[in-house]
């Protein structure tokens, strides 16, 4: 058996090369993942296109899915049976900071996992673009043997998802509004369905407006053609929206929707917003009208679980989320097709 595996690493602006790494070995609580699967989220997209500023090279992916290949010392076998297959949550939260210990290990301060590949062959990422990862036992999520390993990588953002979902506080017959119909915005239109809302999504592109009414919403509009706030407030008889997620990296936008919401409606900013603008909020109108704003990073270990769990029961069905695949040595092929505008989620897959 070789020491040795294959990383997808990106080593300039468009340029990706097939790196031979040393195959990790798992740790005392460790567990080593044979990787199948894993997604080219937006944020691996902005590195490779130079717009995030990453040490390089950088192997990126966090949204993984695999098969336990061998597990460290202290790791229960019947618990994390070889060849169980299995999501990752790859950012792995310390347990014992101030937010771990309140519940809110997406705001770790001392997050583990994510720049360090290869500490020494100086190769930075979080490493789901290789055959191999380690990572504590405590972030493996068991998924069911006929559930496709691209399904599995779905299951990050689907957490990342549930997480804003549940900071929107949906209540059953509420009005919510999606700004984008991209997959995060089409995955927070299914969430929101099994939460009992009627949705309404915001979309510029006909196609994606489509695909959005696939997905369950009830409305979809151009924003482009109609006045957001307008057709907001027409649709909610005046009040404006119970819920408002924010799926754009568009700091214009984020204004806008802010106008959509009605007396103590909640908007969620879900997306990291590029570039990073300040937006104009009166604090007068957020006293008066007692709205929440807030945001959404990062999967919790709850809203991993409930991921899985949708995926599991087949009650979050990702097939129409996913653009197409390709294999680990055609990684350069699959960045290119995933900064498409057209598509949404890329697979590189390992089997």
């Amino acid at each position: 058996m070789t020491d040795k595996m294959k990383a997808a690493a990106i080593i300039g602006e468009r340029e990706i090369e097939i790196l031979e790494v040393k195959k990790p070995v798992p740790k005392a609580g460790e567990v080593l993942i044979n990787i199948k699967a894993c997604a080219l989220c937006t944020f691996e997209q902005r590195t490779y296109l130079g717009i995030v500023d990453m040490p390089l090279p950088f192997v990126g992916g966090h949204e993984i899915s695999g098969v336990i290949e061998a597990i460290g010392e202290g790791v229960d076998k019947e618990e994390f049976p070889i060849g169980q297959r299995v999501a990752v949550r790859a950012f792995d939260s310390c347990g014992r900071c101030y937010y771990c210990r309140r519940g809110r290990g997406n705001l770790c301060i001392n997050m583990k996992n994510a720049n360090k590949f290869d500490e020494g062959e100086k190769i930075n990422g979080i490493g789901g673009l290789a055959q191999y990862m380690t990572i504590d036992q405590s972030c493996i999520y068991k998924l069911p043997e006929d559930l496709p390993f691209e399904y599995g990588a779905i299951a990050e953002p689907i957490a990342c998802v549930a997480n804003s979902i549940k900071q929107g506080q949906i209540e059953l017959g509420d009005d919510v509004v999606i700004i984008g119909a991209g997959i995060m915005g089409l995955l927070h239109v299914m969430l929101s369905k099994l939460k009992g809302a009627r949705v309404i999504v915001s979309e510029p592109d006909k196609t994606r407006r489509v695909k959005a009414k696939e997905a369950g919403a009830d409305i979809v509009f151009d924003p482009m053609e109609e006045d957001f706030v307008d057709k907001v407030k027409f649709i909610t008889e005046g009040r404006g929206a119970d819920v408002v997620f924010n799926t754009t990296a568009i700091a214009q936008v984020a204004e806008q929707v802010i106008k959509g919401i009605r007396n103590s409606g909640r908007v969620v900013m879900y997306s990291s917003i590029h570039p990073d603008k300040p937006i104009s909020v009166s604090p007068s109108w957020i006293h008066n009208s007692q709205v929440t704003i807030t945001g959404a990073v990062n999967p919790t270990v709850e809203s991993f679980e409930t991921s899985v769990t949708l995926l599991s029961k087949g009650l979050i069905n990702p097939k129409n989320l996913i653009s197409g695949s390709f294999k680990l040595d055609n990684a350069g092929d699959a960045f290119k097709e995933a900064i498409k505008p057209d598509t949404y989620r890329i697979i590189v897959t390992n089997y």
